[in-house]
C-alpha cells in the first residue's frame, strides 16, 4: 500500500512538472487568435505550423541559435577541463593553505552575483567587450560550483590507485589523464551539463551586456518577440525549440548526471 501511495505521488508530481513543457508544446502550434482564446487547453482546433517557419525563416532567430552554441559550448568544455584539474588539485594534493583557499573560493558563492553587475559592466566595457561573446564566455571559463563536485568525487577514489601509478613510474600528468580523469567521467559530465544549462538559459546577464540585436542569445531573442510582436504562438514556438538541446544534453547524460551528485556526496 504504501508503495501505491509513493508511485501515485510520484506520478502526480511528474504531470505538475511536464505540465508546463506540454502546454507550451501545444501552444506552439496555435495562431495568435487562438493561443489567446485558449492559451491553456491543449490541442489546437486548426494546428498550424506558421510560427515555426516564421522563426525558421527570420535570420534573426538562427543568429540567435548561433550565438547561444557559442557563449554555452566553449565554457562546457573549458569549466569541465578546469574543473576537473582544480578538483584534482584540492582533493589529492598537500599545499600549504589548502582547505582556507578552498573554503574562500567557496565563500565567494554567497555572493549575490548581482552585486557584482556593475563592477563587472565598467570593467567590461574598459576592455570593449560590451555586444562581444568574451562578456558572456570569460566569466564562465571555470566555476566554482564545478570544483567543488569535483573534489567530493574525487575525495572518494582511494589514494592506492594514484601511488600504484606512481610505483609504475607515472608523474602528474600522467596520474590525472590516465587515472584520475577516466574515473571521474561521472562528475565532469554533471559538470559539463550543469554548465551548459545555466549558460544555454541564462537571460540576466546577456541582457545587460548585449545590446545589439545581432549579438542576443536565443533567450534574451525571444523576449524581444514577445516585446514586438506580442504573439503568445511564436514566443510558444520560440521556446520549444530553445528547450530541446537542453532536454537532450540532460536525456543523453543523465546516468552520469545521476551517478555524478550520489559520488559528490561521498566523503
Amino acid at each position: 500500500m504504501g508503495k501505491i501511495i509513493k508511485y501515485i505521488a510520484l506520478a502526480v508530481l511528474a504531470f505538475c512538472f511536464l505540465l508546463p513543457f506540454v502546454i507550451m508544446a501545444l501552444g506552439s502550434f496555435k495562431d495568435m487568435q487562438y493561443a489567446l482564446l485558449d492559451p491553456l487547453f491543449w490541442i489546437p482546433d486548426e494546428p498550424t505550423l506558421s510560427n515555426y517557419t516564421y522563426l525558421i525563416g527570420n535570420g534573426l532567430f538562427l543568429r540567435w541559435i548561433f550565438n547561444s552554441v557559442v557563449i554555452t559550448i566553449v565554457p562546457v568544455f573549458s569549466q569541465m577541463f578546469f574543473c576537473a584539474i582544480l578538483g584534482y588539485i584540492f582533493a589529492k594534493k598537500k599545499f600549504p593553505g589548502r582547505e582556507i583557499i578552498f573554503w574562500v573560493f567557496m565563500a565567494v558563492i554567497m555572493i549575490p552575483q548581482q552585486l557584482l553587475i556593475i563592477p563587472k559592466y565598467i570593467m567590461f566595457a574598459d576592455f570593449g567587450w560590451i555586444n562581444t561573446y568574451w562578456a558572456l564566455i570569460v566569466p564562465e571559463l571555470w566555476g566554482i560550483m564545478g570544483v567543488f563536485l569535483v573534489r567530493q568525487f574525487l575525495q572518494s577514489i582511494p589514494n592506492d590507485l594514484e601511488e600504484a601509478a606512481r610505483i609504475d613510474g607515472a608523474n602528474d600528468i600522467k596520474v590525472f589523464f590516465k587515472v584520475i580523469l577516466p574515473l571521474s567521467i561521472p562528475v565532469v559530465a554533471t559538470v559539463g551539463t550543469f554548465s551548459f544549462i545555466s549558460n544555454w538559459n541564462d537571460l540576466f546577464q546577456p541582457l545587460i551586456y548585449m545590446t545589439r540585436e545581432e549579438m542576443f542569445p536565443v533567450t534574451v531573442g525571444l523576449a524581444s518577440i514577445l516585446g514586438k510582436e506580442g504573439n503568445f504562438g511564436i514566443e510558444m514556438a520560440g521556446s520549444t525549440l530553445s528547450f530541446i538541446p537542453t532536454f537532450l544534453i540532460f536525456l543523453f547524460f543523465q546516468r552520469y548526471f545521476t551517478e555524478g551528485i550520489q559520488m559528490s556526496g561521498i566523503k
